[in-house]
């Protein structure tokens, strides 16, 4: 009888339609582990999300009492949504399994990561998923080292492209 393996995981997540990106986590932190999340979102918040309305430039996401919350994502109003719209930057619940919360939560307590959202989609079943890294702070000087870096790589391309 053949071994029983788990089903690999893919590389990349799933995304259809980007709906908010957090450009600035990639050069503030140093992006160890990505986990993908779903959302638990009120009606009008699925539509605000679908006309690609959202930030989550200021976001973090924290575990309380067992459950990983997203805090200060900013979801607008639906400009159709009636006395029923939602909250803009009220805390969302994220759905993770038992297994993916207790790794998370020891390296927040142990390593002194912090959770930050990368990325809110739509996936191709069309549900709205959220991209959350385990990361760790960079200091000044390990920013400037990026900022190096990126201009050198700007710079290689573009004599690459001149000499041929």
């Amino acid at each position: 009888m053949p071994a029983i393996m788990a089903r690999p995981k893919p590389e990349t997540f799933d995304k259809q339609k980007t709906v908010a990106e957090n450009r600035r986590a990639r050069f503030d932190y140093y992006i160890e582990d990505k986990f993908e999340a779903g959302l638990a979102l009120h009606g009008t918040e699925v539509k605000a999300l679908r006309a690609g309305e959202a930030s989550i430039a200021e976001s973090y996401a924290e575990v309380r009492g067992g459950e990983v919350w997203l805090v200060n994502a900013n979801i607008p109003e639906y400009s159709h949504g009636n006395r029923l719209n939602h909250e803009p930057r009220r805390p969302r619940k994220l759905l993770f399994h038992a297994r993916e919360i207790e790794r998370m939560l020891g390296a927040v307590e142990r390593k002194g990561m912090t959770l930050v959202p990368l990325s809110i989609y739509f996936n191709r079943t069309g549900r709205a998923k959220v991209e959350l890294a385990l990361a760790k702070g960079k200091q000044a000087h390990d920013k400037r080292q990026s900022i190096k870096e990126r201009d050198w790589k700007r710079d290689k391309a573009r004599l690459m492209r001149e000499k041929g």
